[in-house]
């Protein structure tokens, strides 16, 4: 990535020179920074991730695994009073979240706690923290205006909402002087926040925003969303691109809205500001008076979730910049990892609570069962995940038949070396005296303890000891319906496992593959 970057200036567009300057250093230290671009791959690749089929909700899933402060904050959101499921069992794996709150809810959650980790400033923790939370409220706004639209892709508004407040995040973080100077300027009533920025960066906040966007490549319809609108009343949109750049915006001026008002009642659809954006954006989006004030409480709700889950407190308006240094209690999104409970585990890495995650595991997939809202592949992939998580291993995968290419072959996966072992963890269907043939032969559960013992390795065939030659323990878990031999789970350690698998949680093991045996008799 260059440290250089290009924004669009109108013609005589009156920017200072020194305008200019800050612009290009604000540019080099956003976008050659080491950091930021480790920022920009990681939001790059989370906004490409599509809902369309398993293997997005199988992407997603391992991803937010890799990230253990972003698994415990979506375990949090989806087990919050608002999501918690009727019968009260509590949500332990992430692709049970995602199938709980939605792919798109977890996706632009993770982008906004990508937002949070690498932008948080312990200098400057109050002002980022205002901006963080109006980028949160305008992707919750975005997401409501999504959910009732009839164009293909909707979605992608919450995303586009949430980047609206890049720029000024980005002005916080990394060149607070001149974001407090703007903020100034705007507040004397003169200038409009356009126009400040414009006078003390050498460009608006929103080509700063879609300058950055463009570095990370995100989608040119995101980056698009970034564009001002023209003044006044705004007409319905003839395209998709168009009624997101509405969106964004107008997601933006309600988060402002809102995070100017010490509650909802102050930000109701009555308010002099709320009859202003009513008239700026109501015939465009389809609101009246009635809508924006559903909008508002579901917002207002959504928001509540995602603060109870990070544990974050409501922020105190109309603050002064607190001044010393240290990281104020305000801006909790950037520690929240540091309030995890430790459990202790075994030299293998086998947790010492086992028996607890693994009883967890059980009565949400068997929940998962009962509602009969749910999809096969989501029920392996949260079994998947329960053995995964619960165990310790270092990789887990689900290889089912596939009758094309007469082979069985990893759909799914997670831990170390993922894409690579996933693609290579494939063995023909004919029968054969190996060790995963005579598991599926007999149905028999595997648990290996000490993989380097002569007799088991006699068993092992040559592609598993050339794609996994460091696999000291592991698991092989049959999964035959009617004497027809639909596939395994495996999941192994790199060290021995010498405390063995009591029966408590063999039982439960046998209990988790008992529910996908019997999704997978019934059809579901």
């Amino acid at each position: 990535m260059g440290p250089a970057v290009l924004l669009p200036t109108a013609p005589n567009d009156g920017a200072a020179p020194d305008g200019r300057r800050v612009r290009a250093a604000l540019l080099h230290k956003v976008c050659g920074d080491e950091d930021m671009f480790a920022l920009g791959s990681s939001v790059a690749r989370v906004v490409q991730m599509a809902s369309s089929d398993d293997e997005g909700t199988h992407d997603l899933a391992y991803y937010v695994l890799s990230d253990v402060a972003l698994t415990q904050r979506i375990l949090r959101l989806a087990n919050t009073v608002r999501y918690r499921t009727a019968a009260g069992t509590a949500v332990t794996t992430i692709s049970r979240a995602i199938s709980l709150l939605g792919f798109d809810n977890v996706k632009t959650t993770a982008l906004a706690m990508l937002l949070v980790d690498a932008l948080a400033s312990s200098e400057h923790a109050y002002s980022v923290r205002v901006e963080l939370e109006a980028s949160l409220y305008a992707s919750l706004v975005g997401r409501e205006m999504a959910r009732h639209s009839f164009y293909q892709g909707a979605e992608e508004a919450s995303i586009g909402a949430l980047f609206k407040n890049l720029g000024p995040l980005l002005a916080a973080s990394h060149a607070h002087e001149r974001y407090r100077e703007i903020a100034a300027l705007a507040a004397t009533g003169k200038h409009t926040l356009a126009q400040a920025a414009q006078m003390i960066l050498g460009c608006s906040y929103e080509a700063l925003s879609e300058a950055v966007l463009a570095e990370w490549n995100i989608p040119d319809v995101i980056m698009r969303a970034q564009r001002a609108l023209g003044e006044g009343a705004l007409k319905v949109a003839l395209n998709r691109g168009e009624w997101m750049r509405q969106v964004a915006s107008f997601s933006q001026e309600v988060a402002q809205l809102l995070g100017r008002c010490a509650g909802l009642a102050d930000a109701a659809a009555g308010t002099p500001e709320a009859q202003r954006l009513l008239a700026r954006y109501g015939s465009a989006l389809n609101l009246g008076a009635a809508e924006l004030e559903a909008l508002l409480d579901a917002v207002a709700q959504e928001m509540n979730s995602l603060m109870e889950s990070m544990n974050m407190q409501p922020l105190p308006r109309q603050k002064a910049e607190p001044d010393g240094a240290g990281l104020p209690d305000v801006l909790m999104l950037a520690t929240l990892g540091s309030d995890r409970e430790e459990q202790g585990a075994w030299p293998s890495g086998k947790p010492r609570n086992a028996r607890d995650q693994l009883l967890a595991g059980v009565q949400e997939v068997t929940q998962m069962r009962a509602s009969g809202q749910h999809k096969v592949n989501e029920l392996i992939l949260a079994v998947l995940e329960t053995l995964y998580t619960s165990m310790g291993f270092r990789f887990a995968t689900v290889a089912l038949k596939d009758a094309r290419s007469g082979q069985y072959r990893a759909r799914a996966s997670f831990g170390a070396g993922q894409a690579r072992q996933q693609a290579g963890f494939a063995f023909p269907s004919t029968p054969s005296r190996d060790l995963f043939h005579l598991a599926m032969e007999n149905d028999a559960d595997l648990m290996i303890a000490d993989a380097s013992s002569p007799r088991i390795r006699d068993l092992l065939p040559s592609w598993h000891q050339a794609l996994l030659p460091e696999a000291q323990s592991f698991i092989v878990l049959p999964l035959v319906v009617n004497q027809v031999r639909l596939g395994l789970f495996y999941a192994d350690r790199i060290t021995t496992a010498p405390e063995g698998v009591p029966p408590d949680e063999t039982a439960l093991i046998k209990a988790l593959k008992g529910q996908v045996l019997a999704a997978l008799g019934a059809g579901a």
